[in-house]
């Protein structure tokens, strides 16, 4: 477990926190020490989301001034909220690429904007953005959403590069196969979990808490020489290409 002693009074920012992969992270974090403000497009009056939408970026500069004012200077962002849409890539409109991209890249780029001032002005800090394994290896069939990840994961290492010097981090995460409301119903059919979870080598779906994990330790002090890195938490599915290429009789492998 991340030492949370470094963490008690600061605060991190988590966008997309209200179900999910965000909700696990923004509730790790809190477990960690820090005082979390959770971002999300939708919110309702009896709860504790900010109501925000990362494609504006008027309303993210709004947002950032209201976080620093309630919960005091932002040490940590998380950048998980984004979207997708499923289709082939000839039927998808350029409004529903435009959108895609403008939460997804623009919208990073507004938090990182934002909530990175913060950071400039006080010291340093820790930027985590969630990326996919589809930053790496195209999705088909999802529009503009591989396009839009490796856009982030560019993004994180042109923040490393130029906040580095100053004292603030940038690093991605990019989960593999993790059921959550946001996938639709992708995981629905009991056969589709199988055939993925036995593609993985860890011969499992992933788990929310299995990328909180790893956003934990980049968001600590622990992780204070890591920096421009994407950190793939896929069971090691990834790196499996060669499992799927049949072998001749007589030679050992899978």
């Amino acid at each position: 477990m991340v030492d949370s002693s470094s963490s008690l009074h600061r605060v991190a920012v988590v966008t997309g926190a209200g179900r999910g992969i965000g909700a696990a992270i923004a509730d790790r974090l809190e477990r960690d020490g820090f005082r979390v403000a959770r971002l999300d497009v939708t919110g309702s009056p009896n709860s504790d989301i900010i109501t925000c939408d990362i494609s504006d970026a008027a309303a993210v500069d709004r947002v950032a001034e209201q976080v620093e004012r309630e919960f005091g200077p932002v040490s940590v962002l998380v950048n998980n909220a984004g979207a997708w849409s499923f289709g082939a890539l000839e039927d998808v409109s350029p409004d529903d690429f435009a959108r895609t991209l403008a939460i997804n890249v623009s919208g990073t780029f507004h938090c990182t904007r934002a909530f990175g001032r913060s950071m400039l002005t006080h010291g340093g800090g820790s930027i985590v953005n969630i990326v996919s394994i589809a930053a790496q290896a195209a999705n088909p069939k999802v529009g503009a959403y591989s396009a839009s990840k490796a856009g982030v994961v560019a993004l994180t290492r042109q923040t490393a590069l130029e906040w580095g010097p100053r004292g603030v981090r940038a690093n991605a995460v990019g989960p593999g196969f993790v059921p959550t409301p946001g996938t639709g119903t992708v995981y629905d059919d009991p056969a589709v979990r199988e055939v993925r979870a036995a593609a993985v080598p860890l011969r499992r779906l992933g788990e929310p808490d299995d990328v909180a994990n790893v956003v934990s330790f980049l968001a600590s002090d622990q992780a204070g020489y890591v920096n421009g890195q994407v950190i793939y938490v896929d069971g090691g599915f990834s790196e499996a290409l060669m499992t799927l290429v049949p072998r001749p009789p007589g030679v050992p492998g899978p």
